[in-house]
């Protein structure tokens, strides 16, 4: 059932995004019909939430069935006592797997009415409070005196129903997309090693690379806006995580131009300075959901490409010989994502792609020159790649184990992962 139209572009972004998704290549393999039948389901799919919430359970200081014990708990709390199955990802151990049911049908408008900004709806979608920042207007009745007060206040009659994670477990779980969880298991970091997170804010991934290295080692994490290193500095503290140090700095000047010897191990870092980086590039983020509405333009859409390039070539610059680099975007355009790795590939000969280990997403979008054995080495989690589907407690309780994981790996954010190795020096 479509709860809401399809998601709202300027027609310059929507133009842009469908000649992506209508391009030569996938219409010679696909045809027009099938071609403009995905892209319209693109459109409808990025306006409804996916189809599971994923938390990452902080390994670093519980054991992921301990946690989940706990989540079971908080979650029949929180539903009255209804019982909200919790999945272990079977690919992704330290990923738990909670349904979203919905849309609801036959919604009862409320006399008491709070209208808020297309942000803090699509967090309500998801299952967050509605708080004071969020509110563009409200009915008169007794709930604008709680929220005038700062007080969180709950639709009565959601639309999804979704659990909210405010103050919930906050040491044990840190709530996360799951193709981001994939990001860092593809990174695949080792204990006692130097690695950079060149784009860190707000620290998720940062954190998840920490925990799984066993906080041994050293995790740099950069980002250029101070508030937001403020925040992966909170929740290094939070998660009990020491290996992390954050600067606040611009990543695309984090290569020391003179030779000088490196000695305080603060930016800008000597070439070659590094074991593994994962470069999580500022993007159009046009895959992420639920996203009703998106009022950018084409310039500022095609604005991350360049600065994209910067940071990458950087990335390149500052990893040892044998050392992993993983390029990762939150959009679905193909100008950010398999026509970054042509040209990685073509600028840097050095670099070769890697398969990935955990391969959860579908390969690569065509249209970029690629091989179909290099689109293999992609990962594109895809919302375009099936229907929004009506779930309830009764289709949950029907499904098997394996059903839910395909359709949590399936019905999610759209995302893409490159990996790369750097096989021999750039010096």
């Amino acid at each position: 059932m479509s709860v809401f139209p399809k998601i709202s572009l300027r027609l310059e972004v929507e133009n842009y995004l469908k000649a992506g998704f209508m391009n030569k290549e996938i219409l010679s393999a696909l045809g027009k019909q099938e071609a403009e039948r995905r892209f319209e389901t693109l459109l409808h799919n990025l306006s409804h939430p996916p189809s599971f919430t994923t938390v990452r359970v902080n390994t670093h200081l519980a054991s992921v069935q301990h946690v989940k014990n706990l989540l079971f708990d908080e979650l029949q709390k929180q539903f009255n006592g209804l019982s909200f199955p919790v999945l272990q990802h079977p690919d992704l151990q330290d990923v738990l797997l909670i349904p979203v049911i919905g849309p609801r049908k036959n919604i009862k408008q409320q006399t008491c009415e709070v209208i808020v900004g297309a942000q803090c709806g699509s967090a309500v979608l998801r299952g967050a409070h509605v708080y004071v920042p969020g509110i563009v207007s409200a009915s008169k009745c007794e709930y604008t005196v709680q929220v005038s007060l700062g007080v969180g206040v709950r639709m009565t009659e959601p639309v999804y129903l979704s659990p909210s994670f405010d103050n919930v477990l906050p040491s044990y779980l840190f709530l996360q997309n799951l193709p981001s969880a994939v990001v860092s298991h593809v990174l695949d970091p080792q204990p006692g090693e130097k690695i950079l997170d060149l784009c860190a804010a707000p620290g998720g991934k940062t954190t998840h690379i920490a925990a799984l290295m066993h906080d041994q080692g050293e995790v740099i994490a950069l980002d250029k806006i101070s508030k937001k290193v403020e925040k992966i500095k909170q929740n290094a503290l939070l998660l009990g995580l020491n290996s992390i140090r954050a600067f606040c700095f611009d990543g695309t000047k984090a290569l020391k131009l003179d030779m000088v010897k490196d000695t305080d191990g603060e930016p800008p870092f000597l070439p070659e300075s590094f074991d593994r980086i994962l470069l999580d590039a500022p993007c159009s983020g046009m895959g992420q959901r639920p996203n009703m509405a998106c009022t950018w333009t084409l310039k500022e859409v095609m604005s991350y490409q360049p600065l994209q390039r910067k940071l990458f070539t950087v990335a390149v610059e500052l990893l040892k010989p044998g050392g992993v680099l993983v390029y990762s975007t939150c959009t679905v355009t193909l100008a950010e994502n398999e026509e970054q790795v042509a040209w990685a590939l073509e600028a840097f000969p050095g670099l070769q792609l890697q398969h990935q280990d955990p391969q959860l997403g579908g390969e690569g979008m065509l249209g970029a020159g690629l091989s179909p054995e290099q689109l293999k080495r992609l990962q594109r989690f895809d919302p375009s790649a099936m229907r929004s589907l009506d779930r309830d407690i009764g289709s949950l309780r029907d499904a098997s184990i394996e059903d839910l994981v395909w359709l949590a790996n399936k019905d999610c954010i759209g995302f893409f992962i490159a990996k790369f190795v750097k096989c021999k020096s750039t010096q």
